[in-house]
This record gives C-alpha cells, structure tokens and sequence, in this order.
C-alpha cells in the first residue's frame, strides 16, 4: 500500500507509476460526547482511506488531525484552527503533492462540519484554477455515508458520535471507545449565534450511540471503501467537457 507516512523515497516514485490519485485525510481533534476519543474524526477517515488503499493502488497522506470546529469549540477538548489557517494549509498540500507529481486528488474530511467544509472547498477551487492538469473531488464522510451505505443506519438524524460514528471505532478502536452515551441532538436557537454554544449542545452527541456495533462500523466502513475506490476510478477518467 502507498501509505506516505509509511514509505520510501523510492516506494514514493514507483508509486508514482502505479497511479497518480492520492486521498487526503482531513479531522479534527473535537469532543465526540463522552464515549468517543477526541480525534474519532480523523483516525475513522484514516482508516477507511486505508482501507480503500488495500483495494486498488492509491496514495494515502498523512491525515490531517486539525480543523475548524463551530459548534463545538466551548466543549473540552476541542481544539480548533481559523479558516484562514485551514484554507493554506490545504492549498500549501495540494501544491506540494502536485509538485511531487500527484495530479488526482480526493479530499475526504472525517469532520463534517460546514464552515470547515466550506474552507476546504475555497482552497481546492483556487489550486483548481491554477493547476490545469490536476483534477480534484472534496466530501465529507456523511456525505460519502449518504452515498454508499445510507441503508445500514438505524438513525435518520444521526451525524456526530452518534451511531455512525461509534460503530466505525467500535471496528476500527474498540479499545478508545469508552462505554456509550444517550441519544441527544443540539437544539441551537437558529438563526441566533450563541456565545455559550455547549448550553444548547450539553452532552455532545448527534445522533444515537446505543444503536452502534463493530459490525454496523464494519460494514459502514467496507462500504464507503468501495464507494472511494469507485470515485478514484472515476476521476482518473473524468474529462469537464463529457
């Protein structure tokens, strides 16, 4: 596998023949409720990545265990960047790898939160315009979840260390998963910004832990895998003009 942290110099320009697509793994280090390690954002899109890696060759960065975190920066623990660090960081990466020969590349956050997205999303449409060769998709694991394996959720509201997100650690980290948690979601007086954002978001919790198990993380992982391998065949071929 071309997993960067893990190979060569010279594993790194064979690589190269072999594909030309690297997945980049985005996070954030954020409370996930009670039971759920700070970096489950992270290391669930880390391992998938990985995972989706063992399937057809791809190049795997290093993740990324930093992000921006709204809703949840008063809850301990989280720890959060500014966009404006975001938005170099990513276009700092995407040119670097471009320079070392990567020309597809698959941005995939374990941190779904939207004004973090939204900072990914501005920094690969600029690299985009200056790199004419590079060809370049960005989603969030829930909206890969929504593509790939929807079926297998029990939750339909659920997003952050809820069902989903427990059942991937329970795979993936059994031992980082500590107990489980009541089913909760924020009540955020929408449209109103509030200074005191764990008041309307106590426990931390989207969604339902109790409905999670290592088998549902299993097959939520081995499906959204499938879903990554079927995106990176699909972007070595995709031309704007079909």
């Amino acid at each position: 596998m071309l997993i960067i942290p893990e190979i060569t110099m010279p594993e790194f320009e064979k690589g190269l023949e072999a594909t030309k697509t690297i997945i980049l793994p985005f996070g954030s280090t954020e409370e996930h409720g009670p039971h759920l390690p700070l970096g489950t954002d992270t290391l669930q899109m880390y391992e998938i990545a990985k995972l989706a890696a063992k399937k057809r060759p791809l190049f795997v960065g290093p993740p990324v265990f930093y992000g921006l975190c709204r809703s949840t920066k008063e809850h301990p623990g989280t720890i959060s960047i500014s966009g404006k660090t975001l938005h170099s960081l990513v276009l700092d990466l995407l040119s670097s790898y471009y320079d070392q020969g990567l020309r597809n590349f698959l941005l995939f956050s374990g941190h779904a939160g939207g004004t973090h997205l939204a900072f990914i999303l501005d920094a690969a449409e600029e690299f985009l315009e200056k790199q004419k060769e590079a060809k370049v998709a960005v989603a969030s694991i829930l909206e890969l979840l929504e593509m790939a394996a929807k079926d297998l959720l029990e939750t339909p509201k659920d997003s952050h260390a809820g069902e989903f997100e427990t059942s991937i650690m329970l795979h993936f980290y059994p031992q980082l998963v500590k107990g489980s948690a009541k089913e909760e979601y924020p009540h955020f007086p929408k449209p109103f910004l509030v200074r005191n954002k764990r008041k309307f978001w106590p426990g931390g919790v989207w969604g339902d832990p109790q409905k999670a198990s290592a088998q549902k993380g299993k097959g939520f992982a081995e499906k959204i895998a499938e879903l990554i391998v079927k995106i990176a065949d699909e972007i070595e071929s995709f031309k704007e003009d079909t």
